[in-house]
């Protein structure tokens, strides 16, 4: 009966285009992040590119309980930001700025669906696919760089950096090199093609964090063509081949 009943309800559910599963690492890519902070001990997580706080807030849904400072430069999504951090004394938010390799200001084109935003230009190949992702306006916006941040928010902290920069991934990399020396791991989004202008693809990022001393962990499904079912872009993480003997210590002291 049990089984009759779910095999109705599976149908159900297929019929409106969902799917029905439990909860694990294979099909739950939040819980395979969750798992991996876990079983590196992070504590703190740097979530550059936060837009509204839709990664902050997954995480917490799946289970993270340590510290979070999210970064997001666009106004309207900022204040969105704030409020969805205001019930969590442990999600903080730093002054509104794009993240990038100086400090100073930058232009940044604003997308319709606000979360495809960027420093750089969008080609043809990401707003034919997404038709509310075109552009539709510019701000002139604060930029910092991660290496200028007070030492004091990370320093101590088992540590791990998300970026989601829509093609200026390198840039903030570029600008991240003595903050990156000591993370636990980083997830950082590639495209598997050009989708906005002069950004660098998938295996151009993971040489340079292979060099960095990062593994390649797993990696998850993101941007899909709908047409043809084409990959564009993935989320992929990285964490510590060997951990440098100041975190072997730190894990040890915690």
């Amino acid at each position: 009966m049990k089984k009759k009943l779910k095999n109705i309800i599976k149908k159900a559910i297929h019929s409106l285009g969902f799917d029905l599963y439990k909860l694990s690492t294979n099909s739950n890519s939040s819980l395979q992040l969750l798992k991996g902070l876990e079983n590196f001990g992070v504590n703190l997580v740097l979530d550059v590119g936060a837009n509204t706080g839709q990664f902050a807030q997954e995480l917490r849904s799946i289970g993270y309980g340590g510290r979070i400072l999210s970064f997001e430069p666009l106004p309207d999504a900022y204040k969105k930001l704030i409020v969805n951090s205001s019930k969590d004394s442990l999600w903080d938010i730093h002054t509104r700025a794009a993240v990038g390799d100086f400090n100073g200001e930058i232009e940044i084109n604003v997308a319709g669906n606000s979360v495809s935003s960027s420093v750089l230009p969008m080609l043809d190949t990401h707003s034919n696919i997404a038709k509310n992702s075109a552009y539709v306006g510019k701000f002139l916006v604060p930029i910092i760089h991660l290496d200028s941040l007070d030492k004091n928010l990370y320093q101590k902290k088992k540590y791990f950096i998300k970026i989601d920069t829509q093609g200026f991934e390198w840039k903030v990399l570029d600008g991240a090199q003595e903050i990156l020396s000591n993370a636990h791991g980083v997830l950082c989004e590639l495209s598997l093609t050009p989708l906005y202008e002069g950004q660098h693809l998938w295996l151009d990022i993971i040489d340079r964090l292979k060099a960095s001393g990062f593994k390649l962990w797993s990696i998850q499904t993101g941007f899909t063509d709908p047409k043809n079912g084409r990959t564009l872009q993935m989320d992929a993480i990285f964490y510590r081949d060997n951990l440098p003997k100041d975190l072997n210590s730190i894990n040890k002291k915690d």
